[in-house]
């Protein structure tokens, strides 16, 4: 049976390469899509005001975010027409329902923070992994 493209779509399955899905999951898997709804949690905020929220953040990729999360229908951009023009940021209805799994992940990883660098530390200081069995010649 062949499978079209809109059936892929409709199916929503995003283990199929062409499944616009995973467009979805590359956006709200980047590290800087989590911050960002977090730090608009409580409504509206600036540009300069995020940046100072999220610590390492470029001005570049704050920019290609917030306008992915845009055009995705998740941050909602409102231009205050006064001098100087004033730019706030908020999360729309479905940003806001994002923003519980992601806050879950933020728990996650603060909650498993010291699990995860013991286990760094013993994979580093081991020289890596040993092959896998189908790496073995």
């Amino acid at each position: 049976m062949v499978t079209t493209r809109s059936e892929s779509v409709l199916d929503g399955n995003p283990y199929r390469a062409d499944c616009p899905s995973r467009r979805i999951l590359d956006r709200i898997g980047d590290r800087w899509t989590v911050l960002i709804v977090g730090a608009l949690h409580d409504g509206d905020v600036r540009f300069s005001e995020l940046r100072r929220r999220i610590e390492g953040i470029s001005q570049k990729m704050l920019t290609q975010t917030l306008r992915g999360l845009e055009r995705d229908g998740l941050v909602r951009r409102t231009v205050h027409p006064e001098v100087p023009v004033r730019v706030e940021y908020s999360l729309t209805e479905a940003g806001r329902t994002l923003r519980e799994p992601l806050r879950a992940l933020e728990e996650w990883s603060i909650a498993h923070l010291g699990d995860v660098s013991v286990s760094q530390d013993a994979y580093d200081g081991a020289d890596g992994p040993p092959p896998a069995a189908a790496e073995r010649p």
